[in-house]
Parts: structure tokens; C-alpha cells; sequence
């Protein structure tokens, strides 16, 4: 089959640069945003390819789906969709948990729409801004079936696109690359040895591998461009919303944006105790931060 239009569920930084990176591909490109606004990069233009729109029925005739809005938003927003929704491939691009039943992305997909079987997860390092303004770029993509891999490699317009049946896997690398980017910007704030750190860092994403195994995932994917590229990435950069997050924790400051890998870290102790995997020093980072976030002001909202 090939895949003509695309729509995209989420007009944020990522889903928007997303947008304007398979436009720029010459696929067309059908953007929908919750207030019919999406994000802008400088000295970026928009494809004429690449319509913005507010009716979640203006993407029922589309060939495939990208799923790109917040973590915390993905349940409503495909109740939304649900109605419309005509058996397209979907792929998910969104990175996180659901912070109120732990599930990751896929396992509220298939809740909400339970027909779906043609659905993959996308992963890897991937600034938006960089995306928006044609960088290369590699991702990971995990999927169910032949078709939203064919969809995936015919429409992303990426410059190295790694193919796994990995669904699990996939999604807890991306987790997990939240979490220990956070972690990451917290301990350089909070311990002063550089051999520490080095310790807590592989401690973390040690126990992060140990609890994807115990929940079916491939230990290869952790090695690839959604495990390692995304992890250096986002744990070595002040860009990283997660990374300087956790150094805002560290200092009591007020948080910029969504820090996924707050939630994020619920989900995989969650998780993980569920699977009887024992997670130590992520618990003890842990305990470390929830104790600064409960008592200050700037983070009441967090939890709620």
C-alpha cells in the first residue's frame, strides 16, 4: 500500500516537527491541534503540504496516524479519536506512562481502542527543533505487523530508521532515557564526586534493563538508537527538558514545561515491583527527590 497522507494527533514542539519533516518529504500531512494552534520553530516554514486542523474527524481519511500528544493527554485524546477512527496503522511517538494506572502507551491504545492491531511505537534521539530544521536523524521503530512497519519506513523521512518487533522494550527505553536523563541533572547538582555519579548513572540504567527483561523486552534494544542514542542524548544535555528538570529539582525551582520522566519513574517502580524486580538505587533517588517536590510550593500541582 502506499501511504499518501499522513495525520498527526499532537501539535506540540515534537508533533509538529514531525509535521513539517514528512511534509518536507513530499508526503501530505494533516495536523491536528486541540485549539488549532501548533508549535513554531525559527527560521522554519511550514510546507504548503502541511494542513493544521481542530476536527479530530478531519483525520478519518487519512492512511496512517502519528500519535504525538503528552503522556498525560494520550487516554482523552484518543476518546476523541475513537469515533473517527478507521483502521489506520498507528504509530505512537509519544514517550511516557500513564501516571494514574502505569500503563505504557501501547497498553492504553489498545484499552481505548481495542480493535487496533496495527500499531508500532516510535523511539530515539530526537530533538524537535533539530527535526524541524532537517538534521539527520535515527530512529527506532517497533512494530506489530508488516504493515505500520511498511508505513513507518515509507512516510517518517528520517535518515536511519532501526525495525523491531520490540514493542515493550521500545517504550521502556524511552522511559527509562526520561528517568535517567533526570537523574542525571539531579546528581550533577547534588554529588560532587565525578566517580559517583558515574556509579548512580550505571547503577540506574542497569536496574531500568533489568526491569524491561523481567517485563518481556530484548536486551538489543537497549543497545540501539531508542536505548543508548536516546540516553546520550537526553542525559547528557542541559537541553534535555528532563536533564535540566532535574537540576531545577535540585535547586527547589520552579519546573519548564512537562517533565515526563517524573511520571515516568512511578510507572517503572510501579512496574517493577509488580514483576518482583528489585530496583534499589532508583528507589533511593527516589525517595531523594520526592522528598524535595512534597514540601515545595513549586510542585503541589505534580501528583494531583
Amino acid at each position: 500500500m502506499l501511504y499518501k497522507t499522513v495525520g498527526i494527533i499532537g501539535a506540540g514542539a515534537w508533533g509538529t516537527a514531525l509535521a513539517i519533516n514528512i511534509a518536507r518529504g513530499g508526503t501530505n500531512v494533516v495536523l491536528w491541534s486541540f485549539d488549532g494552534e501548533c508549535a513554531h520553530f525559527d527560521n522554519v516554514n511550514m510546507p504548503d503540504n502541511l494542513t493544521v486542523v481542530q476536527n479530530p474527524s478531519d483525520l478519518a481519511d487519512t492512511d496512517v496516524w502519528l500519535l504525538v500528544t503528552p503522556a498525560s493527554f494520550v487516554r482523552e485524546t484518543l476518546h476523541k479519536f475513537a469515533t473517527v477512527y478507521n483502521n489506520q496503522p498507528i504509530i505512537i511517538c509519544t514517550k511516557g506512562a500513564d501516571s494514574k494506572t502505569h500503563e505504557f502507551m501501547s497498553e492504553v491504545l489498545t484499552d481505548v481502542l481495542p480493535k487496533c492491531t496495527d500499531f508500532g511505537v516510535l523511539s530515539g534521539p530526537q530533538f524537535a527543533v533539530e527535526v524541524a530544521q532537517g538534521a539527520p536523524t535515527g530512529s527506532t521503530l517497533a512494530g506489530t505487523s508488516q504493515n505500520v512497519l511498511t508505513a513507518g519506513l515509507q512516510v517518517l523521512n528520517l535518515a536511519h530508521l532501526d525495525v523491531t518487533d520490540d514493542i515493550i522494550g521500545t517504550q521502556i527505553a524511552g522511559v527509562g532515557k526520561n528517568i535517567i536523563a533526570l537523574i542525571s541533572g539531579y546528581i550533577h547538582e547534588t554529588v560532587s564526586s565525578e566517580n559517583e555519579r558515574a556509579m548512580i548513572f550505571t547503577l540506574c540504567c542497569h536496574e531500568i534493563i533489568k526491569v524491561g527483561l523481567a517485563l518481556g523486552a530484548k536486551l538489543e534494544t537497549f543497545t540501539g538508537l531508542c536505548g543508548l542514542g536516546d540516553l546520550f542524548l537526553s542525559a547528557t544535555s542541559p537541553t534535555s527538558r528532563n536533564y535540566s528538570g532535574g537540576v531545577a529539582i535540585a535547586h527547589n525551582e520552579k519546573l519548564q514545561g512537562t517533565i515526563e520522566g517524573i511520571y515516568a519513574y512511578e510507572t517503572i517502580v510501579v512496574r517493577a515491583n509488580k514483576a518482583n524486580c528489585d530496583t534499589p538505587t532508583l528507589e533511593k533517588i527516589r525517595a531523594e527527590i520526592h522528598k524535595i517536590i512534597r514540601k515545595s510550593a513549586h510542585y503541589q500541582d505534580l501528583f494531583k
